[in-house]
C-alpha cells in the first residue's frame, strides 16, 4: 500500500508471525532483489489500542512513527474486516494516534491522522542547536550553511526554508549529511521546503533510514508547524509533496495536528521469508 507515493509492505502480525522484520525490512525494501518500499509494517495486536503499528525503514531500522503508514494501516484493518468502527486508536513507538476514516462505497479512501502534540524544545526533539524552541538555528554541512527548525512529529524533523525552487535542490547530496548530523543525536528526517503562499506549502524529504521519498506524513506535519512558528503559514495548509497533497491543520484548541489524506491498496502476495 502508499499514501502518495510513500509506500511500505505490510504483513498481518495478527496471522503472521516475523522472526527478524529488521532483515526482512532490509531484504525485502530492495526494488531489483526484493519486493520494493520505503520500509516494512507490521500490523500487530495491541494492549493500550486498538491495534498496533510496529515500523521498518528501508535500511532496517525502526522508525517511532509513519504518518502515511497509518493511513494505510487504517484503511487494512477496515476493509480486511480487522474492525468495523470508523475510528481506531493505533500504537506507535511516536504515541498513540486517533485515526478517523472516510469512507467511501464501503472502503477507506482517505483517513484523517490526530498527530497529537508536536514536540517543540530542542530536548524532545532531539537537536543540540540549542535549548527550548528553536526557530532557523544556522547548521553547516558540506559547502553551505542552512537554517533548520527542529520539530518532532512522531519522530525527529528538521524544517529547511529555500529561496530556490526545491525541484532543482540537490536532496541528494545534502539530505544524507543533514540526516547524520551531529546536531540531530538520533538522526533526523529533514524537509526542504518552499513557502508557495501562507495556505500552500512545497516540500520535499529526505528521510531517515529510507532517503528520498515521494511523501512524508509526519514530516508534512512538522513543515507547516515550523511555518507556522517562523511567521510563514497559518494553522492550515496545503502541504504539495512529490507525491500529492495533504492537508494538515495545527489545532489551537487541543494543540494537536491533524493530517487528512489518501491511503491506496497496491496488491496483495507471498514472500519466502527464508
Amino acid at each position: 500500500m502508499h499514501g502518495l507515493g510513500n509506500d511500505y509492505i505490510y504483513i498481518n502480525a495478527f496471522e503472521e508471525t516475523v522472526g527478524d522484520p529488521s532483515a526482512l525490512a532490509k531484504r525485502l525494501s530492495d526494488r531489483h532483489f526484493g519486493v520494493g518500499s520505503d520500509g516494512l509494517v507490521l500490523i500487530a495486536p495491541s494492549s493500550v489500542a486498538d491495534f498496533q503499528m510496529i515500523m521498518f525503514n528501508a535500511d532496517g531500522s525502526q522508525g517511532e512513527m509513519c504518518g502515511n503508514a497509518s493511513r494505510c494501516v487504517a484503511k487494512y484493518v477496515y476493509d480486511r474486516g480487522l474492525t468495523d468502527k470508523t475510528v481506531v486508536t493505533l500504537e506507535t513507538l511516536g504515541g498513540i494516534k486517533v485515526l478517523h476514516m472516510i469512507i467511501q462505497d464501503g472502503a477507506v479512501q482517505a483517513v484523517r491522522v490526530d498527530m497529537g502534540a508536536p514536540k517543540l524544545n530542542c530536548e524532545d526533539v532531539p537537536c543540540l542547536l540549542g535549548s527550548g524552541v528553536v526557530k532557523r538555528a544556522k547548521i553547516s554541512v558540506l559547502d553551505r550553511e542552512f537554517e533548520i527548525t527542529p520539530v518532532n512529529t512522531g519522530n525527529p524533523h528538521g524544517v529547511i526554508f529555500l529561496d530556490e525552487p526545491v525541484e532543482k535542490f540537490d536532496i541528494y547530496k545534502y539530505g544524507p549529511a543533514l540526516e547524520a548530523h551531529p546536531a540531530f543525536p538520533k538522526k533526523a528526517n529533514i524537509e526542504f521546503v518552499n513557502v508557495l503562499s501562507p495556505e500552500r506549502l512545497r516540500m520535499r524529504v529526505w528521510e531517515r533510514g529510507s532517503g528520498v521519498t515521494l511523501a512524508c506524513g509526519t514530516g508534512s506535519c512538522a513543515v507547516l508547524v515550523a511555518a507556522n512558528l517562523c511567521g510563514l503559514a497559518g494553522r492550515k495548509a496545503a502541504v504539495v509533496l512529490d507525491g500529492g497533497e495533504l492537508n494538515n491543520e495545527w489545532d489551537e484548541a487541543t494543540g494537536h495536528v491533524f493530517m487528512t489524506g489518501p491511503a491506496t491498496f497496491v496488491f496483495d502476495g507471498e514472500v519466502n521469508a527464508d
